[in-house]
């Protein structure tokens, strides 16, 4: 947990251990809490107090099957029993989960492919928003990539869907606390425990203009959304000072690497990306072997998906894009992290690269390869 959320954390369980539901006077102070604790994330994202709601489960499969469910609010307001989902071919596994869901059960989904750097296909994603009123239908799209980093493209999906009458579900997982939040959204959802708040809390926003019932989300408890939103501040107000450092730090990573190890490739776009994350692809080299070798030097990066647990899966998010599946790295920089990190990183990798293709039988393989 970053700072602030660690030092709100006893606090805040001595402060909010009471159920906010209750009448007694412990109660009431604990639903004073929760309300303040609504108002610092609506601050922060440019809602109101009445539309933030927190969770203690995942919050975008939970958000998604509440509004696409028989009962859910865009069909009940809609008054059609047909359900329609567009999102990219690059979102969270979950989303595609429940595309797959939806077209089982007799709905539309649409899933619109991306480019190379992992960014929608707009003009796609516009063409496929449904047209016939009536429909019950959700648009998803992430704020930025889970693996890459690669903005998409928010303010033109935003429009299109509010010209067809489209509610856009915005993962915002990867851009609260550590990018500008996004400001065209009907419905934005994010987990604490990206911006260093402590895990198990969601956070789900959900604009009035919809009309929509509240959402049954299971709640997370007091304690955790206090420090949860007391993190979300302190990484928002490190926000700026951060990305420029950070950007400094992968920038150097994406010219060390190039120039220290053969036969790599970059991941995502190169400059519209989140400033705190890189990822790259280590041609003949295993992604799980290089993760417990970089592990074992004191570096802990992901390689897979971003959300599976199984690193021998390939990511649907490379494989979208058409880029190498395997031996790729996610190297994420936590606010606050120093040069010297960075640094010890950039020389561990590669002699650990070149092990690993040894062991492999691959080390000269790439003997007259380059980068890409």
């Amino acid at each position: 947990m970053n700072p602030g959320a660690r030092e709100a954390w006893w606090a805040a369980a001595d402060a909010g251990w009471a159920d906010p539901r209750r009448l007694y006077r412990e109660g009431r102070r604990a639903a004073l809490l929760l309300e303040a604790a609504r108002e610092g994330v609506a601050a922060r994202i440019g809602a109101r107090p009445d539309e933030i709601m927190f969770t203690g489960e995942s919050a975008l499969p939970l958000t998604m099957r509440g509004f696409l469910a028989p009962q859910g609010p865009a069909r009940a307001s809609r008054g059609t029993s047909a359900t329609s989902l567009v999102c990219s071919a690059v979102e969270h596994s979950s989303v595609l989960t429940i595309a797959d869901d939806v077209s089982a059960q007799g709905g539309h989904a649409d899933v619109i492919a991306v480019d190379r750097t992992g960014r929608v296909d707009i003009d796609s994603f516009i063409a496929a928003l449904p047209q016939a009123p009536g429909t019950a239908c959700l648009a998803v799209l992430q704020a930025a990539n889970h693996e890459v980093g690669t903005r998409q493209p928010i303010g033109a999906a935003a429009s299109a869907c509010q010209h067809r009458g489209v509610p856009l579900l915005v993962d915002a997982t990867l851009t609260l606390g550590r990018a500008a939040p996004p400001v065209d959204w009907s419905i934005l959802v994010g987990q604490a425990s990206t911006w260093g708040g402590p895990p198990g809390v969601g956070v789900v926003a959900v604009r009035r203009t919809l009309h929509a019932p509240p959402l049954d989300l299971p709640p997370a408890s007091l304690p955790a959304v206090l420090s949860a939103v007391r993190g979300l501040e302190w990484a928002d107000e490190q926000r700026l000072e951060d990305a420029a450092h950070a950007r400094v730090l992968t920038d150097r990573i994406r010219e060390s690497v190039a120039a220290t190890v053969p036969d790599v490739a970059f991941l995502g776009d190169e400059q519209d990306r989140l400033d705190y994350l890189i990822a790259f692809s280590c041609l003949f080299v295993d992604g799980e072997s290089l993760v417990l070798a970089l592990d074992a030097a004191g570096y802990a990066v992901s390689s897979g998906s971003s959300c599976v647990s199984d690193l021998r899966r390939p990511s649907h998010v490379l494989a979208a894009m058409g880029a190498l599946t395997q031996g790729n790295v996610r190297v994420s920089l936590p606010i606050g992290v120093t040069e010297a990190t960075v640094d010890g990183f950039i020389a561990a990798l590669p002699p650990i690269v070149s092990g690993i293709r040894a062991m492999l039988g691959a080390d000269d393989l790439g003997a007259n390869g380059g980068t890409t």
